[in-house]
């Protein structure tokens, strides 16, 4: 029988912990930083942990098969720590976005979550991983960003209209060409989509270093097309090449706004290809057009 680990009570966590108890028989225990009653009231087992005590960590994992991250930085690093001491046969960490393959070596977006780290370490101690490949989530459109949907915040890009366009305020971003003069692309996936893929990936016997899913590939510029038909207005919208992102950048940096930098390099990272990939595992059965209609029509 496996015996599953999920680390993080967040709003993935808890997707991902809803479709192991409905669709599986697998026994699971939920991670949590501290006392997480609503969660407990809601019939799952929750253990408190100290991710800086190695005991507290050691007694968690202990019988675990495998262990499903949603937590990030020196705290998953010490997870991956105690699951090499309890021989846990199987880690997917904290990954949920495009491949790893396409992260410079020097990430501006990594923000101390230490993702190359963490991938270095399951190599090191040969504990079979993969990385769970999903581009951008639908809900970072979503009103609220996707902070609303309790995830996100370690990236600093979880507020409303951080990342392409705004929709509350008709504006868009958009990286229109790349290097190579072609239409910049992305691959999106519902949150919800993306749970249930985990969770289905769980009766694999093996994993391979990645597994993929994609609801819609799109360009940007048809992204941004999708929201403006949703709300019936056009948007003024900007569009940007390589040169003119970098200009962006620049004085971003010039006038020290540490949130336009981040929001800049987010974008050169779209131009560059990170959200972008082909050959999916599986298609999530959710349409971008009819999540935005649900998250914004009546609004």
């Amino acid at each position: 029988m496996i015996r599953v680990a999920i680390a993080g009570t967040g709003g993935l966590a808890r997707k991902i912990a809803r479709f192991v108890k409905e669709e599986t028989s697998y026994d699971f225990i939920m991670l949590s930083r501290g006392p997480n009653e609503q969660l407990k009231q809601q019939g799952y087992q929750v253990l408190d942990v100290d991710y800086n005590r190695a005991d507290r960590l050691d007694f968690a994992l202990m019988g675990i098969d495998t262990v499903i991250s949603t937590i990030p930085g020196l705290a998953q690093i010490n997870l991956i720590e105690a699951a090499a001491r309890t021989h846990v046969r199987r880690f997917a960490p904290a990954e949920f976005e495009g491949s790893p393959t396409m992260r410079p070596v020097v990430d501006p977006l990594d923000l101390g979550r230490n993702k190359a780290a963490c991938l270095q370490r399951l190599r090191h101690y040969g504990i079979q991983h993969t990385s769970f490949v999903c581009g951008v989530f639908y809900e970072r459109f979503a009103p609220g960003g996707l902070g609303a949907q309790g995830v996100g915040f370690n990236t600093l890009l979880h507020r409303e209209g951080d990342y392409v366009m705004d929709i509350r305020n008709l504006k868009a971003q958009i990286p229109y060409v790349n290097s190579l003069g072609g239409t910049v692309s992305i691959c999106m996936t519902s949150m919800t989509d993306l749970a249930r893929f985990v969770v289905q990936c769980l009766h694999m016997d093996a994993w391979p270093p990645e597994l993929r899913i994609c609801g819609e590939r799109r360009t940007v510029l048809e992204v941004v097309q999708e929201a403006e038909h949703m709300s019936g207005r056009a948007f003024d919208k900007s569009y940007h090449s390589p040169s003119t992102l970098d200009v962006g950048l620049t004085n971003a940096i010039m006038q020290g706004d540490h949130p336009g930098m981040l929001r800049w390099q987010s974008l050169i990272a779209t131009s560059l290809g990170r959200y972008d990939f082909d050959n999916p595992n599986f298609r999530g059965s959710t349409r971008f057009s009819d999540w935005l209609q649900a998250a914004w029509g009546r609004r």
